[in-house]
């Protein structure tokens, strides 16, 4: 396996200050807007965005978590059933703005699942993608992020992987992993 460093600690802070900048652009202090991160992954992200928010706004925003398992197309054809992640969402989605963070955007899939899961908490009023990794040219469905923090050209031998702290990693990091026959 080769891992390369796409985005280091101090360029992943500056994208997600970035992101959250832009976030504020798009919807002031969050009064009809509320975050809800992609489990298991887009948690990291969600959590960071929302703690990176409440420094700047001096407010807490609405920030949930969201897990796709059941609703995912490929869920039934697994060899071995997958463990589902918390669902955690303490306020209505009915009639919000609603931003679904997660850390790659790979082939739409995830997203799709997340807006079947989500309609099941009320029907937004919008819905925005915001995604720290836009892997380019592999998408199954037309689905395009609304915030990314960076885009990158990608083979399909190629796996995006963003390490956290939170998650144990030595420190915050962005890495293009290649397998390798050795």
């Amino acid at each position: 396996m080769q891992k390369r460093l796409i985005v280091n600690h101090q360029l992943l802070e500056i994208m997600v200050m970035r992101l959250c900048h832009q976030l504020i652009e798009n919807h002031g202090d969050f009064s009809d807007s509320v975050i809800l991160g992609l489990q298991p992954r887009g948690k990291y992200v969600a959590q960071r965005i929302q703690r990176t928010l409440a420094s700047i706004l001096g407010k807490q925003v609405p920030t949930g978590l969201l897990d796709t398992t059941f609703h995912r197309d490929d869920f039934r054809r697994r060899d071995t059933p997958i463990a589902a992640n918390a669902t955690k969402i303490d306020f209505l989605v009915e009639g919000k703005k609603v931003i679904l963070v997660d850390d790659v955007l790979y082939t739409g899939r995830s997203v799709r699942a997340a807006l079947d899961a989500m309609i099941a908490y009320g029907r937004p009023a919008s819905v925005e993608l915001l995604v720290l990794v836009d892997r380019l040219y592999t998408r199954h469905l037309p689905i395009q992020p609304t915030y990314v923090g960076r885009q990158v050209n990608s083979l399909l031998s190629q796996r995006v992987l963003v390490e956290w702290k939170e998650q144990q990693a030595e420190e915050d990091a962005i890495w293009l992993v290649t397998k390798t026959d050795e």
